[in-house]
């Protein structure tokens, strides 16, 4: 009977707790980034993106934050020790065709530098 107890209290604890969560995260834009991929990807979306004027492409801004949602972060060609501004390359797809983005990551914006477009 003691274990039905303790269970009772357990369980009366974790609802209120869960509950108490609800009422504190409603709303919020939390999110999980803790992985490497997740975090790059993350800061690159919350800046300003600009384009090199010398790639011809149809790259806006809506289809550049698409292309991030689907987006995987290449480190073992991006250049990640530079102090100022990091070089990334990302791999996914736009128009249902994959292609890869080496992009410029600065502290207020994100310049397009390369756009590849893959064949596997």
């Amino acid at each position: 009977m003691k274990l039905l107890y303790r269970l009772g209290f357990y369980l009366v604890g974790f609802s209120i707790g869960l509950i108490f969560l609800a009422i504190i995260f409603k709303g919020k834009k939390t999110s999980c980034n803790y992985g490497p991929n997740d975090r790059v990807i993350n800061n690159i979306s919350k800046k300003t993106w600009k384009q090199n004027p010398m790639i011809p492409t149809a790259f806006d801004s809506i289809a550049f934050q698409n292309f991030l949602d689907k987006s995987r972060v290449d480190f073992s060609k991006s250049d990640t020790q530079k102090e100022d501004c990091k070089t990334y390359f990302l791999n996914g797809y736009w128009s249902d065709k994959p292609i890869a983005v080496k992009v410029e990551n600065c502290d207020n914006s994100v310049f397009l530098l390369q756009l590849i477009y893959r064949t596997d």
